[in-house]
């Protein structure tokens, strides 16, 4: 079994172009008034700065994958078809965890409390995509240890609660990944606190 490795601060600047998609805001379609948009850019910039990344990820072996259950090293066992399938080319795969924080969700409800939905909106959407950019920043800094090994991680995740791979899996996934120790924790229906954190599985090829 390998070693956690635990990323206590991922510097990343804003996604603006997906925060403001994730707004309802569409590239070539929705004209902003420059006002809106200074304030938009404003609330972004607020909530980055409220942000701490901190993430955490593991390579395991992949021991046997039967198409729909996949074996790994450590004694540990998944059932889902749908992620049979996504790995069956990899000899390893990979979990992977970010989280916000929880400043940023303090922040959120606070300006909720002072009816300052605007911001809120803004700041929850920012916590969003950078919480996802959380993950590709941990795939393209596990990439580039991969490519000296001359193998590659696929370009696409897989998470707990997608098709037939049960939320319930989000347990087994904390705790190998010890995201206690970056600050989250997990409720009795898998939902991971603070609410702006994220696992996913990838697979290692080559």
């Amino acid at each position: 079994m390998g070693s956690i490795v635990f990323l206590e601060k991922i510097s990343i600047d804003p996604p603006r172009e997906k925060i403001y998609q994730r707004l309802g805001f569409k590239k070539r379609t929705t004209q902003i008034p420059a006002g809106q948009q200074k304030e938009i850019d404003h609330f972004i910039n607020e909530a980055s700065s409220l942000i701490s990344l901190k993430g955490s990820l593991l390579r395991l072996a992949i021991k046997h994958n039967d198409g729909k259950k996949i074996f790994l090293a450590g004694d540990l066992t998944f059932t889902s078809e749908k992620l049979s399938v996504f790995l069956r080319d990899c000899r390893e795969t990979v979990f992977m965890a970010a989280t916000a924080g929880s400043g940023i969700m303090e922040a959120i409800k606070e300006k909720t409390r002072q009816d300052d939905l605007a911001a809120a909106v803004v700041y929850d959407a920012t916590a969003s995509e950078m919480t996802d950019a959380g993950l590709d920043w941990i795939m393209d800094y596990l990439n580039q240890h991969l490519r000296r090994e001359g193998k590659v991680l696929l370009p696409r995740r897989f998470s707990a609660g997608y098709a037939d791979f049960n939320l319930e899996n989000q347990r087994a996934i904390y705790d190998i990944l010890q995201m206690g120790k970056i600050g989250v924790t997990i409720t009795s229906s898998f939902i991971l606190l603070p609410e702006k954190s994220v696992t996913a599985i990838s697979g290692i090829c080559g």
